[in-house]
């Protein structure tokens, strides 16, 4: 898989993978998208100033592009998500219906965007289908547009930075790329495990107020 992964990332074609890749993944939380990333930052980061020089014989991903790509492509595929859930349909509201994750995201998520708290936008973006849970439930609640926008785009930069900047830095700093690669992946799976757990914790509810004197 790795060497797989090596020669597409040797290739321009890899900004199109990519793309689809984050873009579909909203849709498919199986697909890796973050694996992706994280490998195409750290042959970026085998090609840098490392301890150990590595020849650089073919092309390797320019960072800034990357990063780009991954945020727009994040964005993109929230709203697509987004939209087709606001427009609704029998079929789509009786999966959701079916599903008590998605249904129990629709009201946290609602109660969270009325509060400003859409935090929990970028948190779940972290989360194995935090980003399909909320960008589906914002949709089915039928949240604005610029309620929901904003913290996509936020959503969006954290993930992609965070993920770039894995396996970019973690590549440079242990000076071998599939050592960085590797140690890189953990974090982002250990930051995704922590992400699960808060977007899970109970919403606190509103304190009443003090009755007057």
């Amino acid at each position: 898989m790795f060497e797989t992964l090596g020669s597409l990332t040797a290739s321009p074609w890899i900004y199109a993978v990519v793309a689809v890749s984050v873009v579909l993944d909203v849709f498919l939380p199986v697909l890796p998208s973050g694996v992706l990333v994280i490998t195409a930052a750290a042959a970026a980061g085998a090609a840098g100033p490392v301890p150990v020089a590595v020849p650089v014989t073919a092309e390797v991903p320019d960072i800034l592009a990357l990063l780009v790509i991954a945020t727009a492509s994040s964005v993109l595929g929230d709203m697509a998500a987004f939209r087709l859930a606001r427009r609704g349909g029998a079929r789509l509201d009786r999966a959701i219906a079916r599903s008590r994750r998605l249904t129990r995201a629709q009201d946290r998520l609602g109660t969270a965007l009325a509060r400003g708290g859409g935090a929990l936008v970028v948190i779940a973006r972290f989360a194995p289908a935090g980003r399909s849970v909320v960008s589906l439930g914002a949709g089915k609640t039928h949240r604005k547009v610029m309620e929901f926008l904003p913290w996509s785009v936020l959503a969006g930069m954290a993930w992609a930075g965070y993920s770039v900047a894995l396996g970019y830095f973690g590549t440079q700093w242990l000076g071998t790329q599939w050592l960085g690669t590797a140690v890189s992946l953990v974090a982002l799976f250990a930051g995704g495990a922590l992400a699960a757990y808060l977007v899970r914790r109970p919403y606190p509810a509103r304190t009443a107020a003090a009755p007057a004197a």
